[in-house]
């Protein structure tokens, strides 16, 4: 699963969240970066963005067989990257009931609990600490029946590792479970372990160390682990930039794209730190990188406030109307902004 599953750190929308008491969680990326489960038939196309050829292709073979499990990860896997404008819920709902028939159907895999996990966990966030402190061991049980089905499966293991750091004790969480976890990761993959403890050193601030951690693993091909790394080195650029030590976040984002190429991440996340310095035209030809990866509502938002900046009014107006106007939308606090920055553009 590609960086950004639910129980990450902040990322790409940046609520801050990626990234997290269960009240405060970060839908990570679930705005933006691509929410991959394992590898299964629809898994390439997904990394690729082609949602629409995959939805497509998924609901042919799920009118014929309804229970089918390639079809059951990829249907819930592009709902769950649609982002969170206009319908999130009624997608959350459906990708619920189908998360609820993959675990049925074929009890034995590990995705289709991990699935279920993360859908838990946004409905969660949704919710309010209410929901959080009442459905947490629900989130909690998901990840770990993922864990135990496959132990291999890495991103349920971040998920975990994170629902650790950042629940209270009374809901299952806590550093000394994140500890014993990570150390009884080592069993199953040194590499493993060693990005999750990158994990740990980000939530200490110990950035030096977990970039060190993170670039010293050899992921080899390794989709599981490459995923890791990415969500550890962007979750590093992330923390430079919010510190103002903006040389360092170019530097180790500037790596996440030679690494990652493909991946949304770097570009969108350097775009950020480069209109952080007010340097915006510079942040626009990032932002435009990443669009040339998939078309998402924050790239267009974040292009028209670089443009407002540099007094290109018109073009602002169109970017901002652009986010507005995609399905896979902007969270709330961001789509309140751009309706207001149009009023205001359009006086």
């Amino acid at each position: 699963m590609v960086g950004v599953i639910l129980w990450r750190d902040k990322l790409l929308n940046e609520r801050i969240p990626m990234k997290y008491a269960i009240s405060v969680v970060i839908a990570a990326v679930f705005g933006m970066a691509t929410f991959n489960a394992s590898a299964h038939e629809y898994s390439k196309l997904i990394r690729s963005y082609k949602y629409a050829e995959v939805e497509k292709a998924v609901n042919a073979k799920l009118a014929a067989d309804p229970k089918n499990l390639d079809a059951l990860l990829g249907k819930i896997e592009v709902m769950l990257n649609q982002g969170q404008g206009q319908g999130q819920e009624q997608r959350l709902n459906e990708a619920l009931k189908l998360a609820e028939v993959c675990v049925a159907a074929h009890p034995q895999a590990s995705e289709c609990h991990e699935l279920m996990g993360n859908i838990e966990g946004i409905k969660i966030i949704n919710g309010g600490m209410f929901a959080a402190m009442s459905g947490a061991s629900k989130v909690r049980d998901s990840f770990l029946k993922a864990v135990e089905l496959d132990p291999k499966n890495y991103s349920a293991r971040m998920s975990l590792l994170s629902f650790y750091l950042q629940a209270p004790g009374i809901a299952g969480g806590g550093k000394d479970k994140a500890m014993a976890f990570v150390a009884d990761t080592a069993k199953v993959s040194k590499d493993a372990a060693a990005l999750l403890q990158a994990r740990l050193d980000i939530r200490d601030d110990k950035l030096t160390q977990a970039e060190s951690t993170a670039l010293a693993v050899n992921t080899a091909g390794n989709e599981g682990l490459e995923d890791l790394q990415l969500n550890a080195l962007s979750s590093i650029g992330i923390q430079y930039r919010e510190q103002k030590k903006f040389s360092d976040s170019e530097r180790v984002l500037l790596d996440v794209i030679k690494r990652f190429p493909n991946h949304i991440n770097g570009p969108a996340l350097l775009g950020r730190t480069l209109a952080a310095q007010a340097r915006h035209a510079e942040a626009i030809t990032q932002f435009e990188k990443a669009l040339t990866l998939e078309d998402r509502a924050v790239l267009h938002y974040r292009i028209a406030q670089s443009q407002l900046a540099l007094g290109e009014k018109v073009k602002a107006i169109q970017g901002f109307e652009k986010a507005l106007a995609l399905k896979n939308g902007l969270d709330k606090k961001l789509k309140e902004d751009a309706q207001q920055q149009l009023k205001t553009l359009k006086a």
